[in-house]
């Protein structure tokens, strides 16, 4: 871990486990059920591998996690306790930047296959019918090698995401800018608005595309209103 404060203050020690670079957001992806080295990464897909094992180390050395080998090796990695107990901290960490960090910041950082992969993981398929659809995420704005995305989302194995073509029909495309779709996931925007506004274009299936803010999902802070603008 980084050097110490020096002070004996409890918030002063947590911080030294919990604030180094990169920390609480291997935190928020071991909470969200990823549990694989590769999984992870995709959760933080600007964090190099080299860095991503160090805090890992670092992270089981401080007793936030344990790092369980399978018979091959490879290990699983799954929050302790204590670990655990970082759940609602996070998640208020969280909920404190969506009201009070302003929205031009906010939709500055923006990263396709983070975009996909949380989506992936929050998608609800109980609106969709029941058979794999393919859709198909067009970021206009994107050069040509990070413009196309997909959502997989078969009965018997869930949502997958994509990064290059799956080779399955496509049930739905949907093209928009990058921003457009971070803002809908975020909660700041709605895809209604958008397709009324011609900032998002929805071509296919049309029942997919009616209840696409349900079956989208949205990030866990979505419900938290900006308090700045």
């Amino acid at each position: 871990m980084r050097g110490s404060y020096g002070q004996f203050c409890p918030v002063a020690m947590a911080s030294e486990v919990l604030c180094a670079r990169w920390t609480p957001l291997v935190v928020r992806e071991l909470m969200c059920g990823s549990t694989r080295f590769n999984d992870l990464r995709r959760g933080v897909p600007r964090m190099s591998p080299s860095l991503l094992s160090k805090r890992l180390v670092e992270m089981e050395a401080a007793g936030l996690i344990d790092a369980m080998p399978d018979a091959r090796g490879i290990k699983s990695y799954r929050l302790t306790k204590a670990g655990e107990e970082l759940r609602p901290i996070i998640m208020s960490l969280g909920s404190w930047g969506q009201r009070w960090v302003e929205t031009g910041p906010t939709l500055d950082n923006l990263d396709p296959e983070l975009l996909i992969w949380d989506m992936h993981r929050c998608l609800d398929p109980t609106p969709l019918p029941v058979r794999r659809i393919c859709i198909q995420f067009v970021f206009e704005d994107l050069a040509a090698e990070k413009r196309d995305n997909w959502l997989i989302i078969d009965p018997e194995t869930g949502a997958e995401a994509c990064y290059v073509d799956p080779g399955f029909e496509v049930d739905l495309y949907a093209e928009c800018s990058l921003r457009t779709m971070t803002a809908i996931w975020l909660g700041l925007d709605t895809v209604a608005a958008a397709v009324a506004r011609a900032d998002l274009v929805l071509s296919g299936d049309r029942e997919i595309a009616a209840m696409m803010q349900k079956w989208l999902g949205l990030s866990p802070f979505a419900k938290d209103k900006k308090q700045v603008a």
